[in-house]
């Protein structure tokens, strides 16, 4: 599947610009979830090679999907808002509802920068990778690095 090329700056100037509207009806906890994973994608702009910090920004965000309908479910009281309080609720249920197309593309930049989502660590069943690593357990001999065409053994040169 070809996703459309959507620059990583546009998600978070739409993501801050819609944060900012929703701050005028919702404070508290909700601009301090939502702005500091923003400031995690603004260092995921700074390093383009990063893919530890595309990776907290992917997950970030899904964590602020779930934190928002939280938040919003709490504190939404629609009787009681004034125009203005009505247009900030708007604004981060709006924010909300693109939160998942933007995880979408954040995911696929995340896999463009090389990073992998291990979804089999074990206890889904033995994994496939293969590391340079010899794990301790492994019923593989281990090779010995002092082996040259000479043959198995390693005697020490003098100088």
């Amino acid at each position: 599947m070809e996703l459309p090329a959507v620059n990583l700056k546009m998600i978070l100037l739409v993501h801050w610009l819609l944060t900012t509207w929703g701050c005028i009806t919702f404070s508290g906890p909700y601009p301090w979830a939502n702005f500091t994973i923003l400031a995690v994608g603004v260092w995921a702009v700074a390093q383009r090679d990063s893919v530890d910090a595309m990776s907290l920004f992917l997950g970030g965000l899904a964590a602020t999907i779930f934190l928002d309908i939280v938040h919003i479910s709490v504190f939404y009281r629609q009787a009681s808002f004034t125009d203005t309080q009505r247009f900030g609720a708007g604004m981060a249920i709006l924010s909300l509802l693109l939160k998942p197309l933007s995880c979408c593309f954040v995911y696929h930049m995340y896999r463009e920068r090389g990073g992998e989502l291990p979804l089999c660590t074990g206890f889904l069943g033995p994994s496939q990778e293969r590391s340079g690593y010899q794990t301790i357990d492994s019923p593989e001999a281990p090779t010995d690095p002092f082996v040259g065409s000479e043959g198995r053994s390693h005697s020490p040169q003098g100088y």
